[in-house]
């Protein structure tokens, strides 16, 4: 699967977005223009030392990473969509594609994919959820969908003590 975040703004976030690549075998595609640098402090910390496993692509605009993978399945998470991130059926080499921290996805991309876009539900009087959350539980669903195909699904751990 991969990740996708437009102009991603807060280092914390992104680093925690590349944690949970790397330990789920996502692909990480950061859109430019970044609101940080990729050797920001913040950004690394929260990715621990994890870095090493994460496959992460650099883009220029989301129209290159459209030319790029056109064959792909897209789905658009905002909190403007009507259906939710459940009603999706995912793939293993699906887009998830978040917007940035303050603004979310650009209206003129979810113009162009209304079919595509889903939502996390939440109460009418919050604004959104935090991006590494939300791209967490997403991704967690569309791994559930396909049975959490290539990660490590049980532990002896506790049958050991």
């Amino acid at each position: 699967m991969h990740i996708v975040l437009i102009e991603p703004q807060i280092p914390p976030n992104t680093g925690n977005i590349a944690r949970l690549c790397a330990a789920t075998g996502c692909e990480l595609h950061l859109v430019e223009p970044l609101g940080f640098s990729t050797d920001d402090k913040h950004l690394k910390r929260a990715g621990l030392d994890y870095w090493h496993l994460l496959k992460i692509h650099y883009h220029k605009n989301f129209g290159e990473v459209l030319s790029l993978y056109p064959s792909s399945s897209y789905h658009y998470l905002s909190t403007k969509a009507p259906g939710t991130y459940t009603d999706a059926a995912y793939g293993k080499d699906d887009m998830l594609v978040f917007g940035r921290e303050d603004a979310g996805i650009p209206e003129a991309i979810l113009k162009d994919h209304l079919d595509c876009c889903v939502r996390i539900p939440m109460i009418a009087e919050a604004r959104s959820l935090n991006l590494s959350n939300s791209v967490s539980i997403v991704v967690y669903e569309a791994l559930r969908q396909q049975s959490f195909t290539a990660l490590k699904k049980s532990s002896d751990y506790l049958r050991k003590i």
